[in-house]
């Protein structure tokens, strides 16, 4: 077997995390209500009951977080930006103290030698703004882009990377299709129209930078590779729809300036017909691509399954994480190989990858042991090597999270983190991942060739 390649000298080695699920006082100091913060207060909308009102209380222990970022070697921390919290009625009046609130956590990662990342929309819109039709709202575009150049103009040359959106098919698909995220439309006719406005948001908000800023400029997508479960006609109808749905519906007009044509197919007369004008919006030069990577899904044609008429196969044999998704190390390689081979060769970062596994409650030895994440850091970062062995330019992994925290509508049912925080104490105690990828940083990856 041929060995892996090593990581490039000047690899950036993070972890991540979003304002809503760690921050907590979410309406301190000024800051206006978020969707999220309307949705966690909804009954029966969260498991538990859970919302983000403490979390991590990550907005009053930013200091001692970044001293844990720092006692870990981090070389970089992608954080997200609440809208509401600079902007308490989403566009106009500024609130200075929220403002600050990142100003200061910039200055706090510098000052320990951190890079930051910072992604101007983590799905928390100003609930002020949904009132006014949020993401269906077309003037949504120009909003935005005034609010990303108060943070340029504030933040810009203390922080060089930046990301628009995270995520986009998630706000969509959860928030305005099935309804189990903010703001918990069930509308499919609503979901394109929402889809459409965030990537022509994505453009104003590059437009923006271009005449603000003076660094780099990037979008954030999550990519689930998808595998026909045979190769019947069927099944691989299916997995281009579900391909096409998922994964290329963002990045196509971001970089090419077009939809997918199988997204006509799937939404019929629900799929509007933008004009040139819009793709020429969308379509603007961006400097790198955010890669957020947690599983694979294999597809079966499914007459039951609509909008996609497909629906996907559990593989026996398989390892899964508590939130049902298959381990599958492979699907890395092959996203960062098909980005590359579909997008050319802008720079890409693994903005998010990691899993939910249980977790023992009480550390041991000063360590929570949790092996199936120890496993998965592992396997995922040799599948970045084999990607930049096959000449994929991977610059940099942010492992998610650097936190146990609010997992969305999940609460805190779900552990993403390297670092256990006990949600009664706040108690923070780094798991075994957190100690291996400490190792791996200090090594730039050497020590998983031992």
């Amino acid at each position: 077997m041929k060995p892996l390649p090593p990581f490039p000298s000047d690899f950036l080695w993070g972890a991540a995390t979003s304002a809503y699920q760690i921050e907590g006082s979410p309406l301190a100091d000024g800051a206006g209500p978020s969707i999220w913060q309307r949705f966690a207060h909804t009954p029966k909308m969260m498991v538990g009951g859970d919302t983000g009102d403490v979390a991590c209380d990550h907005y009053r222990r930013y200091k001692d977080d970044v001293a844990l970022m720092r006692a870990l070697g981090l070389q970089s921390y992608r954080f997200s930006i609440s809208w509401s919290r600079v902007l308490p009625e989403g566009r106009g009046r500024v609130n200075e103290k929220g403002l600050d609130f990142y100003s200061r956590l910039v200055d706090e990662l510098l000052g320990n030698g951190i890079e930051p990342n910072a992604t101007l929309f983590h799905w928390d819109l100003p609930a002020a703004l949904d009132d006014r039709g949020g993401w269906l709202n077309p003037d949504i575009a120009d909003w935005f882009a005034d609010y990303a150049s108060v943070m340029y103009r504030k933040l810009d040359g203390r922080v060089k990377m930046w990301a628009t959106l995270n995520e986009p098919w998630v706000v969509t698909d959860g928030g305005y299709l099935h309804g189990a995220l903010a703001p918990g439309h069930r509308n499919f006719y609503e979901a394109p129209i929402a889809s459409h406005h965030l990537m022509r948001s994505h453009g104003r908000a590059v437009q923006a930078y271009r005449a603000e800023g003076k660094h780099r400029i990037g979008l954030v997508v999550n990519i689930e590779p998808k595998y026909p479960a045979s190769q019947s006609p069927e099944d691989l109808a299916a997995t281009k729809r579900a391909e096409a749905y998922m994964n290329r519906q963002y990045l196509e007009p971001a970089i090419h300036g077009r939809y997918p044509p199988e997204m006509q197919e799937i939404f019929g007369d629900a799929w509007p017909d933008w004009p040139q004008e819009d793709y020429d919006l969308i379509r603007q030069p961006i400097d790198f691509l955010g890669l957020n990577y947690y599983t694979r899904n294999v597809v079966k044609h499914d007459p039951q399954a609509w909008p996609l008429w497909g629906s996907p196969v559990k593989q026996t044999q398989a390892t899964y994480t508590e939130t049902g998704w298959e381990v599958f190390p492979q699907g890395l390689t092959d996203t960062l190989v098909w980005m590359k081979q579909h997008y050319g060769d802008l720079p890409i970062y693994i903005t998010e990858n990691g899993s939910a596994f249980y977790d023992p409650p009480k550390a041991h030895d000063g360590v929570i042991d949790d092996p199936l994440r120890v496993d998965y850091l592992k396997k995922h970062l040799n599948a970045v090597r084999a990607a930049i062995g096959q000449g994929v330019d991977v610059r940099g992994y942010y492992g998610w999270s650097l936190l146990d925290n609010l997992e969305w509508s999940l609460g805190f049912s779900k552990r993403f983190g390297m670092v256990h925080v006990n949600f009664e104490t706040l108690e923070r105690t780094p798991k075994a991942s957190a100690k291996l990828y400490s190792r791996i940083i200090a090594s730039n990856g050497g020590v998983l060739d031992a």
